[in-house]
């Protein structure tokens, strides 16, 4: 994996606010969680970088939740059901939605995976990574706090 060799989008422009099912039948909105940092990930089951780096993205969750960390899953799986049993064998903590049609990957530009995108406070997107990163390591972190402020 790499660090985190982020991309910043060529100029400012508000996440595309979205709602979507959860294996466990609630919801994930993103404008519920406005005045949080928003670490929003798409991945799938079937993808071997996406798998790797679930588990750095479980620690910074685990790390920064209290400090102002909202984050979701966004699974592209086109069959619903195999996500529940890969999350419960990994233990996941973190928030899990499900776009099996791909809408929300579309309307966000997403042509690999996985892909992550940073929302800062205000809604906006301010960083862009795409292919698996160390989420768990200091730079994440100092992201993380300097986009909090």
């Amino acid at each position: 994996m790499r660090e985190l060799d982020l991309v910043k989008p060529p100029r400012a422009r508000a996440a595309e606010d979205f709602t979507l099912p959860m294996p466990d039948g609630r919801h994930f909105r993103l404008s519920d969680h406005r005045g949080k940092v928003v670490f929003v990930n798409f991945w799938a089951t079937w993808c071997p970088p996406c798998r790797e780096e679930m588990p750095a993205m479980e620690r910074l969750y685990t790390r920064q939740k209290d400090r102002g960390l909202a984050m979701v899953a966004v699974s592209l799986d086109a069959s619903p059901a195999v996500v529940a049993p890969y999350l419960a064998q990994g233990r996941f903590t973190f928030p899990v939605a499900l776009d099996p049609r791909m809408d929300l990957a579309n309307a966000y530009g997403v042509r690999a995976l996985p892909a992550s995108f940073i929302v800062d406070p205000r809604g906006v997107v301010v960083a862009v990574a795409l292919g698996a990163r160390e989420w768990d390591g200091p730079a994440a972190s100092a992201l993380v706090e300097g986009v909090a402020r």
